[in-house]
C-alpha cells in the first residue's frame, strides 16, 4: 500500500470529520497467546484470531466506505523500514535485549534481523519470535539458549498493537508519543516512534510530547474542543504524567485548558475512554456508574505559567473549558447489570466519524439504542474477537487527520 500522499495531517477535536486514520490488523502476535501468558499479555481470553481479522477488515472497510483514508500499520512500518537503514536499527535495536539474552546471542540475533527483507522484518517485530525460531547456526555456546524453554520468547509478541490509539496522540498538527504503563507494551512506542520519524507520509511531522519519565497512554487522552484536552488518570496514566503532558502542549501552544480526570485504578476502567467518549461537539456517551462521580482538576494556561482549580464535577468542568452552557450526557440507562456489562464490552468506546456519527460495538444493543434515541448515528461492527483485549473502536483507531469544526 503507497501511504505516500493524502490528508493534511492534524487533529483538533474528537468529531471532526475523519480523513484519515492508522489501525493495525491483528496478526500472527495474537497467535501467541496461550492460557499461560495471556494474562501477562493483558488479554482475558484467547481470540479466535481468523474471526479477529475478519472483524477488523469489516472496521476498516466501513472507514473506507465513509470517506477515511485506511493506513495499516504493518504497511507503513514496512516502508519505513524499506526507506531508512536507520529505520531498522531502531527497530532491531528496541526489539533486542542483551539483558534478557546475553551479549553474544544479542549480537547474532540482531545481525540475522538485518539481513531479513523489510516485509518480514515488520512481521517479525510485531509478531515476535521464540527460542524455537532462532536461526540454526545461533549461539550454540549460549547459556540462555540452552536454559530457556524453545517455546519461550526470544522476542516478546505485541498482541495489543492493535490498540493504536495508545502509543501515539495527534494534538493539532503535531503528535505525541507516549509513554505505555505496562511491560508488555511497552515497545509499541518503539515501532510508532520508528514510523513518524522515517515514513515518508510523516516527514517533517513535529513531536508534540515524547516523554519516558512518566506513563501517559493515549485511550486516556481526550481532544474534547480545539484547545481543550482531558487526561484520564487511573491505572495507566499517572498524574506526573498527565502533568507532564499538560506542561508540554502549553508551552507548544496547542491547548489552553487541561482536565485532568481521576478514574478507578481497575481492569474494567483502565483508560478514559473505557467511560467516556464524544460522540458529537456538546455531547459524550458516558458510563452511568460513573456520570455523577466523575471529576477533574482543571489545569489552565497563564501568561506566568499555569493555575490549577479543582476537583469540580467533570461535565461541569469540560463544559466551562469549552464554552458551551451545558454537556450533553447520553449514559447507558438505569439497569446497572446491562450498564456494567456494556461498559465492559466497550459500549462507551465509540469512534467518532463526525459530528452525531459514531462506531460502535454492535453487541452493546441498549448503549446504541440510547445513542440512536439522542440522535446520534450508530454504525455497528461485530467485535467477539477483537474484544477480548478490552478495546472497542476508538481503542483500534489513531486518527492521524481530521477536518476542522467551524467555530
Amino acid at each position: 500500500m503507497d501511504v505516500g500522499s493524502g490528508s493534511a495531517l492534524g487533529v483538533d477535536t474528537e468529531v471532526g470529520p475523519l480523513r484519515a486514520v492508522l489501525l493495525h490488523r491483528p496478526g500472527d502476535e495474537l497467535r501467541r497467546l496461550t492460557p499461560r501468558n495471556s494474562d501477562q499479555l493483558l488479554f482475558d481470553g484467547l481470540p479466535w484470531v481468523d474471526r479477529a481479522q475478519e472483524e477488523h477488515d469489516a472496521f476498516a472497510e466501513l472507514l473506507r466506505s465513509r470517506g477515511v483514508e485506511v493506513l495499516l500499520l504493518s504497511d507503513v512500518l514496512s516502508e519505513a523500514l524499506t526507506a531508512s537503514g536507520a529505520a531498522r536499527m531502531q527497530g532491531i535495536g528496541a526489539a533486542v535485549d542483551p539483558r534478557r539474552i546475553g551479549h553474544a546471542l544479542a549480537l547474532e540475533l540482531a545481525g540475522h534481523l538485518r539481513t531479513l527483507p523489510a516485509p518480514e522484518l515488520a512481521a517479525l517485530l510485531t509478531a515476535g519470535m521464540t527460542f524455537d525460531e532462532l536461526p540454526v547456526d545461533a549461539s550454540s555456546s549460549s547459556l540462555v539458549r540452552r536454559m530457556h524453554h524453545g517455546s519461550d520468547f526470544v522476542i516478546d509478541p505485541l498482541p495489543n498493537l492493535m490498540f493504536t490509539r495508545d502509543s501515539s496522540v495527534w494534538i493539532g498538527p503535531r503528535v505525541a508519543i507516549t509513554s505505555l504503563a505496562m511491560p508488555a507494551r511497552v515497545r509499541e512506542t518503539s515501532l510508532t516512534d520508528l514510523i513518524y520519524a522515517h515514513h515518508p507520509r510523516f516527514r517533517g511531522t513535529r513531536r508534540a510530547y515524547e516523554s519516558r519519565t512518566a506513563p501517559v497512554e493515549g485511550g486516556d487522552v481526550l481532544l474534547l474542543a480545539r484547545g481543550v484536552l482531558a487526561i484520564g488518570v487511573g491505572e495507566r496514566t499517572t498524574p506526573a504524567g498527565a502533568e507532564a503532558l499538560a506542561r508540554s502542549v502549553f508551552e507548544d501552544g496547542l491547548a489552553h485548558t487541561v482536565l485532568v480526570v481521576p478514574i478507578e485504578q481497575q481492569r474494567a476502567t483502565m483508560h478514559l475512554d473505557t467511560v467516556c467518549t464524544m460522540v458529537d461537539v456538546d455531547a459524550v456517551v458516558m458510563y452511568e456508574a460513573v456520570r455523577d462521580s466523575l471529576s477533574a482538576f482543571t489545569i489552565r494556561k497563564t501568561d506566568d505559567g499555569v493555575s490549577i482549580s479543582g476537583a469540580q464535577p467533570f461535565v461541569e468542568a469540560a463544559a466551562d473549558a469549552m464554552g458551551i452552557e451545558k454537556l450533553r450526557v447520553i449514559d447507558t440507562g438505569l439497569d446497572s447489570v446491562t450498564a456494567e456489562r456494556e461498559q465492559w464490552d466497550d459500549g462507551n468506546n465509540t469512534l467518532a466519524l463526525a459530528p452525531g456519527v459514531v462506531v460502535g460495538y454492535e453487541r452493546n444493543v441498549e448503549t446504541n439504542a440510547r445513542l440512536e434515541e439522542s440522535g446520534i448515528e450508530v454504525l455497528r461492527i461485530a467485535g467477539s474477537e477483537l474484544g477480548s483485549g478490552r478495546g472497542g473502536p476508538r481503542c483500534m483507531s489513531c486518527p492521524i487527520a481530521r477536518a476542522p469544526i467551524p467555530e
